[in-house]
């Protein structure tokens, strides 16, 4: 591996824990917050120029070729967390639309979390604009801090545009904003419901997929379902643990659209 790759691999595992602890509701620090985003956005600058003239020369094909797995995929995220905060504005959602699907929220834990660390977030970013007395080092932590809450903001936007989504053959489609996304076919489901959990604890063979620390559906599946980790690794999973805000309208979705439907009876004989 590449001095650039072995940096892109470290910057991405960071970022990816920095939003697992946020998941599942560690109280991080500001000052971290903005050290990991200040990080992130220096990768993006110093590998920008590379990946433009890759872009220029062979298009998407070189790029993805030449850069590495882990290293596109924390592109991605950001580049994720910016379109869900284009989608939040204009009040729209990810990946909803069919008929007969049902959306399911799952930010209620997070969201007073995330509001609180973007409070935090922005009155540090006003005293520090108010105390720095340097120009330049002043334009910098100001940036850096802005940027901060944008993505503190995108993060929860990703949450909220991109929802749990039951399609009407009950199907499901579980994700966690931008970084997760596991399709689970109506044949693959053995058994799903209601299940409260507020343990982090790892089993084998069962993704966990918690909202502060709290699962409430449980999925059994017939058959192990492939899935992507954030940094790009592919895994199976014979069971997902994940959270909704109301699990007993997820639960009643799924069941409805695994349910034929009864025959029409014909006129009498």
């Amino acid at each position: 591996m590449t001095g650039r790759g072995a940096v892109g691999v470290l910057v991405a595992g960071a970022e990816i824990a920095l939003v697992t602890c946020l998941v599942a509701g560690v109280r991080v620090p500001p000052p971290v917050v903005v050290a990991a985003e200040a990080v992130v956005l220096a990768m993006l600058l110093w590998q920008g120029p590379r990946v433009w003239r890759l872009y220029a020369e062979g298009g998407w094909t070189a790029v993805r070729a030449a850069a590495p797995v882990r290293l596109l995929r924390l592109v991605g995220h950001e580049l994720r967390a910016l379109h869900s905060l284009a989608l939040w504005v204009a009040r729209r959602r990810h990946g909803v639309g069919g008929p007969g699907a049902y959306a399911a929220p799952y930010t209620g834990p997070q969201t007073a979390m995330m509001y609180g660390l973007l409070f935090v977030a922005v009155v540090e970013t006003v005293m520090l604009a108010l105390l720095i007395p340097w120009p330049a080092v002043h334009a910098v932590v100001l940036f850096l801090d802005v940027y901060t809450v944008v993505q503190i903001l995108g993060l929860h936007a990703g949450c909220v545009t991109r929802p749990h989504v039951v399609a009407a053959d009950g199907s499901l489609r579980i994700r966690y904003g931008g970084f997760y996304d596991v399709r689970v076919p109506a044949a693959a489901i053995g058994s799903v419901r209601v299940d409260r959990r507020y343990s982090d604890a790892k089993e084998d063979g069962v993704l966990g997929l918690g909202v502060g620390g709290q699962t409430t559906v449980l999925v059994e599946l017939t058959e192990p379902v492939s899935y992507l980790r954030p940094l790009g690794a592919r895994a199976e999973a014979r069971a997902v643990r994940f959270h909704a805000d109301d699990p007993r309208a997820l639960v009643a979705a799924v069941t409805r659209g695994r349910t034929p439907p009864s025959p029409i009876p014909g006129p009498p004989v």
